[in-house]
């Protein structure tokens, strides 16, 4: 089951980044500047909020099953859709679009883990599913790049785009509900009612300071070859794919490092939260990432930040499981993800206005002191982990 949400992912991340491997190509043929393609990249991240909020409700009440193939159908048409881009406007709409469905695949593969693992291995399940963001990362700059020299950009959009239709079948046939939960299924919470719960908002506020920096990362890295270092299209294919591989690897670090806390006796909360803090610190990576000079040191210190975020970010995955029960897991999970959405949008943009006027330098410092600002909200605003979904309002 939990194979069913990694190969999601990663073909949800292929979708992604295929805009990202082909941007020195786009903004070179629609006369896009940096400001442009923030713009665009924050219509994908605006509708992404919006979806999550909207995604994880609707995933509670249509069900794993139904939820997730909704979710597939949605984005990878307009993964295909992206072929008809004539300008800046245009491929924001698209990646608007392409936005509303991605946001499904977390609160969907989180109720998979939610339904199908008990506490200590969800934190394991998660990153094994949360790889799978990593390895789609990891195999499109090759793959795409390889598409777009010999077929051009546009096919790589729809050949990537059809993925999904292959999971879905796949999907239908083999994904069923655990027998205890078609047996004992309640109402999720409402919506309201989780926003007065002081985890739920307190946890929608660490992830504004998370989430953004894996942004940057996948929607600049390979424009940053580009400009800083000078690589060209079959360098970035060449070389792109390896601070995925080691955020990959992330992501079992993370998946490893709060169970290890909890087999020594640990409380759950503390467990979680130690780790998280753990990974932000070898994301402050990103600082000497930017002073090198050499693009090698460049990418060996970005590689590091990225397994920092993989691994802080399995282990908030395994948050909503440990304290809500698997009706709302989806809910709070969307909603969380609407305040990473938040701000990936208002950071992306602040990054596009830093680079086009000054460079990437202060971009990079910012990003790595912002993972710290989530390890505190959450060691001084979450509290206490509730226990078998049993929330109170704050």
């Amino acid at each position: 089951m939990i194979s069913l949400a990694f190969f999601a992912t990663v073909i949800n991340y292929l979708d992604r980044q295929t805009l990202s491997v082909v941007a020195p190509v786009l903004l070179d043929q629609f006369h896009m500047d940096s400001v442009d393609y923030s713009r665009v990249v924050s219509s994908f991240l605006f509708a992404y909020t919006i979806s999550n909020g909207l995604s994880g409700p609707l995933i509670d009440r249509l069900g794993t099953r139904s939820g997730y193939a909704l979710c597939m159908i949605w984005w990878s048409l307009s993964s295909i859709l992206h072929i008809f881009s004539r300008g800046a406007l245009s491929l924001g709409v698209f990646r608007f679009l392409l936005g509303i469905g991605e946001a499904g695949n977390w609160p969907a593969a989180v109720k998979v883990v939610a339904e199908w693992f008990p506490e200590r291995e969800r934190a394991l399940a998660s990153g094994i599913f949360n790889s799978g963001s990593s390895i789609g990362a990891i195999l499109a700059p090759p793959v795409i790049a390889l598409i777009v020299l010999q077929l051009g950009w546009r096919t790589a959009f729809f050949i990537i785009g059809t993925l999904g239709f292959l999971w879905i079948g796949a999907w239908l046939v083999i994904y069923r509900t655990p027998p205890d939960t078609a047996l004992h299924t309640a109402s999720p919470h409402p919506v309201g009612e989780l926003l007065r719960m002081r985890f739920v908002w307190s946890f929608i506020l660490s992830k504004i300071f998370l989430d953004p920096v894996w942004y940057f990362y996948i929607f600049w890295f390979p424009e940053y070859l580009k400009q800083v270092h000078k690589f060209n299209l079959a360098a970035i294919g060449t070389y792109a794919w390896i601070p995925f591989f080691v955020a990959a690897l992330g992501n079992l670090f993370g998946g490893y490092l709060s169970p290890a806390f909890l087999s020594r006796g640990m409380e759950t909360a503390k467990a979680r939260k130690l780790a998280v803090s753990i990974c932000a610190l070898l994301m402050l990576s990103s600082i000497p990432a930017v002073l090198s000079p050499s693009p090698w040191v460049a990418i060996a210190c970005i590689a590091i930040a990225m397994a920092g975020y993989t691994g802080a970010n399995v282990t908030t995955l395994a948050f909503t499981a440990d304290a809500f029960r698997k009706e709302s897991v989806a809910s709070v999970w969307g909603l969380a993800s609407m305040g990473a959405g938040f701000g990936g949008m208002l950071f992306t943009l602040i990054a596009g206005a830093v680079i086009q006027h000054f460079s990437y330098t202060p971009v990079f410092i910012g990003f790595g002191f912002l993972p710290l600002i989530c390890s505190t909200i959450l060691w001084t605003l979450t509290g206490p982990l509730p226990e078998g979904g049993r929330t109170s309002p704050a």
